[in-house]
């Protein structure tokens, strides 16, 4: 069983809330635009950090963390990418991976919308934990925790960090 705590979208902006609400979790994973090694950094010192680069991250970020990320949580293959749409309204630039060998679990981030949906097409779960800076459009900030105990999430939840 592992407690995952799902971020997106910081922009550089450092909240000591994210240590309070990942406390409780094994590991960390960011959907991009993180803007800032430091924070990046702070965010590995606390949990294994797992993350895409996103397309406001810089030189150094990109060499830190590739653009797609896949792997194995207990027994869900996970895919992560910064820019990947929705259910129904996948990105092109990941659609075809998508497609023809779905995830059990695809986390992106870039549009700033919280959203958690199951896609009955390719049997998986999205989820975009929406952004947890300050920079962009967005009214509330949030992130997102959810257990994985083997094939199957439990626990999921949205914790709201307040007003953008």
């Amino acid at each position: 069983m592992k407690k995952i705590g799902i971020i997106s979208d910081t922009h550089s902006y450092w909240d000591p809330r994210y240590l309070t609400h990942f406390d409780p979790c094994d590991e960390i994973w960011h959907a991009g635009d993180i803007c800032s090694t430091e924070l990046a950094e702070r965010l590995s010192a606390f949990r294994p950090l797992r993350a895409v680069c996103g397309n406001c991250d810089g030189g150094d970020l990109r060499l830190m963390f590739p653009e797609v990320l896949r792997f194995k949580c207990e027994e869900v293959d996970v895919l992560m990418k910064h820019i990947g749409g929705y259910p129904g309204r996948y990105d092109a630039s990941i659609a075809r991976q998508l497609y023809s060998r779905p995830p059990g679990l695809f986390i992106s981030g870039h549009s700033h919308i919280l959203k958690i949906q199951y896609d009955k097409t390719l049997g998986l779960l999205h989820i975009n934990p929406g952004a947890a800076g300050l920079q962009g459009w967005h009214q509330e900030r949030t992130l997102v925790r959810l257990t994985i105990e083997g094939s199957r999430f439990t626990d999921c939840e949205v914790v709201t960090l307040g007003k953008q």
